[in-house]
């Protein structure tokens, strides 16, 4: 089949063209990426050329993982074509880390679905655990936050004294904790369990109320207090 270049298609076909009288939410996937690639290669047209990119790497997620080398494993997808990818994969990425409220400030904290909402982004797509402390003023509003540990929750990484440390230090109210399961699987095991009720009786200790531990997944969360594991 002979080759035909994008703007030699009809205009309604055109994924540019589309984007403009239809809007973006009608485009597909590799529409939107024909976009970005803005031209074909190797007598293939953009359209074709984003269709290979996600055949290649299944879904976006990992595309976004791959290298600007892995990506140009793809025929026709040189550095400079990789790199408008990659760039366009982290504009979304960091839309995503921007959970802010319209006033500018952080969100004020009334259900554990609020927590998943806004510390999602920042574990979406990690390949091993990492546990957050959340600091809360007394309208329980997110103000601050810190990073625990990474690797293995085990209660050698996250020991109380070093939790508690940081909220006795910026004044906080009362805390969350938040940690991922990169398994997807957001289910607390034993050892979540445990480490919740030691690190609940030493806020009672030190004044500083434990509000709940949620575990999040990139498509799932568990409320360990909601949940009645404690």
């Amino acid at each position: 089949m002979e080759y035909k270049s994008i703007k030699n298609w009809p205009e309604d076909e055109r994924p540019r063209e589309r984007l403009l009288k239809f809007g973006a939410g009608e485009l597909s996937t590799a529409q939107l990426l024909a976009i970005i690639l803005r031209t074909g290669g190797r007598n293939k047209s953009a359209l074709e050329l984003g269709r290979e990119l996600l055949s290649e790497f299944n879904s976006l997620r990992e595309m976004s993982d791959a290298s600007v080398s892995e990506l140009s494993i793809v025929k026709g997808i040189g550095k400079a074509k990789a790199a408008q990818v990659k760039a366009a994969l982290e504009f979304g990425r960091r839309l995503m880390l921007n959970a802010e409220g319209k006033d500018g400030q952080m969100p004020c904290v009334k259900h554990s679905r609020d927590v998943y909402d806004y510390f999602r982004p920042k574990f979406f797509g990690l390949k091993k655990e990492r546990f957050l402390c959340a600091l809360l003023d007394i309208k329980n509003r997110i103000f601050k936050e810190s990073s625990v540990s990474e690797g293995t929750l085990t209660s050698s990484l996250v020991h109380p004294r070093e939790v508690f440390r940081y909220a006795i230090k910026e004044a906080a109210a009362s805390v969350i904790f938040i940690h991922n399961h990169p398994s997807g699987d957001p289910n607390p095991s034993r050892n979540d369990i445990e480490i919740t009720g030691r690190l609940i009786e030493t806020g009672k200790i030190v004044g500083i109320n434990v509000l709940d531990h949620v575990i999040v997944t990139d498509e799932k969360y568990v409320s360990i207090m909601e949940g009645g594991y404690l």
